[in-house]
């Protein structure tokens, strides 16, 4: 009923991949592998979203990147309709929280990607934890997510002690995260809840 709505399958699997992923670019192809499209089915409907304005594009290392446009004027129904959707793609670790399999690693009061997953390198990682979590569990968990994205991720993984402690001290590692443009993933303890995310 949603393609229908919308006119294309493609374009609402893109919705679904940017709004579920508000905070993280996506290249194209990247893009027609999470998912499972034709590339030129995707350059087609990027262009429509680009005109639009739902979208915008930036051009890094002689890649195109597309990500949400925060300051598109239906955004927030945007976001309402599309985000956190199960059929963005087959094998894509954005469609749901449910895919990065927390739930094997420990009690996780937060998760959350930045660096190269959002393109804003202040926060030196691409992946905080914050939890009771087995690191037997987390190397193996790291191991599968770098084959998923085929690139290397910097990760910090600490208990909610230490992450109250290094943020009531204005730790830098901390403050540069809290800083960073980020996909909040996980905040069952509400760590974030005060700080502007």
């Amino acid at each position: 009923m949603i393609d229908q709505l919308f006119g294309s399958k493609t374009r609402v699997k893109l919705l679904q991949l940017f709004y579920s992923n508000p905070n993280r670019s996506f290249f194209v192809r990247e893009i027609t592998r999470k998912i499972d499209e034709q590339i030129n089915s995707v350059r087609r409907e990027l262009a429509n979203l680009l005109s639009i304005g739902i979208i915008i594009s930036k051009n890094e290392n002689n890649k195109l990147f597309y990500e949400v446009n925060p300051r598109f004027e239906y955004n927030g129904a945007l976001s309402n309709i599309f985000a956190n959707k199960k059929n963005v793609g087959n094998d894509s670790p954005d469609n749901s929280n449910d895919m990065y399999n927390f739930k094997s690693l420990g009690h996780i009061d937060l998760a959350l990607l930045t660096g190269q997953f959002t393109h804003d390198e202040i926060s030196g990682v691409d992946l905080l934890i914050v939890g009771d979590i087995n690191k037997n569990k987390m190397d193996k968990f790291i191991l599968e997510l770098e084959s998923k994205e085929n690139k290397a991720i910097r990760y910090a993984v600490m208990d909610l002690d230490e992450y109250n402690y290094r943020e009531q001290v204005k730790d830098r590692f901390i403050s540069n995260i809290i800083k960073s443009k980020k996909q909040v993933l996980i905040d069952k303890s509400k760590v974030l809840l005060d700080q502007d995310i």
